[in-house]
């Protein structure tokens, strides 16, 4: 599956970059993050995560990991996730530009894949359950850079 979008945010490409690269301060705004353990700065991190389509629940052991980080401008990350229903991975990629108004566009792209008995339980509920969770993510992420 694949997501994508952008954000406008109010604040200076290094504020909003000093952010999306904190992996303690992104999971404050991840839908079902129970915990987050830093095993190298700004670089890879270890995530429980717990997420829901329906009836349907798992909850993740995940390693993520930041393999392209082009600072103040591009960053992409890879995580992997298993739980008892299944596996997940996913590839995102986030890009910053100046857009008006003293404001970054922060355009995210991400490829979601789910294996597993949640991906065959939960198949039909996959594409709107996480547009809804992106969307609060990246609300929360600019309600929090511009605060």
């Amino acid at each position: 599956m694949r997501l994508q979008g952008t954000t406008l945010i109010k604040a200076d490409r290094q504020t909003v970059w000093d952010y999306i690269t904190d992996g303690e301060k992104v999971a404050q705004c991840a839908p079902g993050v129970e915990k987050i353990d830093v095993i190298e700065p700004r670089r890879k991190f270890k995530a429980v995560l717990s997420v829901g389509f329906g009836s349907v629940k798992a909850r993740f052991n995940a390693d993520i990991e930041f393999t392209e980080l082009e600072a103040p401008n591009r960053a992409v990350f890879r995580g992997r996730g298993v739980s008892s229903a299944g596996v997940g991975d996913a590839t995102a990629e986030m890009v910053l530009s100046d857009a008006s108004d003293a404001q970054v566009a922060l355009d995210w792209t991400a490829d979601v894949n789910l294996g597993g008995t949640l991906a065959s339980l939960a198949a039909r509920l996959m594409g709107p359950v996480t547009q809804k969770l992106s969307a609060q993510f990246f609300e929360c992420m600019k309600t929090r850079i511009e605060a």
